[in-house]
């Protein structure tokens, strides 16, 4: 996928997630919107995968450790899914690291638990 239809899907992500915030509102469980967001997506015709297994390879050796992604986007986006008072750098770890073991151009972390969901909406990119 190139720049310009990841940017696109991007778009789409984030007019997803505002729908199922203004609809669900904050306060609920990471969980709620993780599947809400699934079925958003899913609505508009975007293929989604979600709680999808990240193996921990070293030196090309898979190691006994597994990541799971919440949600993943044409294979080719990661959604990271948070309902918490505030992103902390721990999160953001999370995402970048993610992206990095899988080798995924680009992510989102959501945190729902906000206001208004543009204070929780956060773009990662990993070789863009």
């Amino acid at each position: 996928m190139n720049r310009t239809e990841l940017n696109k899907l991007s778009k789409i992500i984030l007019e997803s997630a505002i729908t199922v915030h203004k609809e669900m509102g904050p306060g609920l469980l990471e969980v709620v919107y993780e599947y809400c967001l699934l079925r958003e997506l899913s609505s508009r015709d975007i293929p989604v995968y979600n709680q999808v297994y990240l193996p921990l390879l070293y030196k090309g050796e898979k190691l006994n450790k597994d990541f799971r992604i919440d949600i993943l986007v044409y294979n080719e986006i990661i959604i990271e899914i948070k309902a918490i008072d505030s992103i902390i750098p721990v999160h953001e770890a999370q995402i970048i690291s993610y992206l990095k073991l899988s080798g995924f151009r680009l992510g989102f972390l959501i945190n729902f638990n906000v206001p208004l969901l543009k204070e929780g909406f956060r773009r990662y990119v990993n070789n863009f």
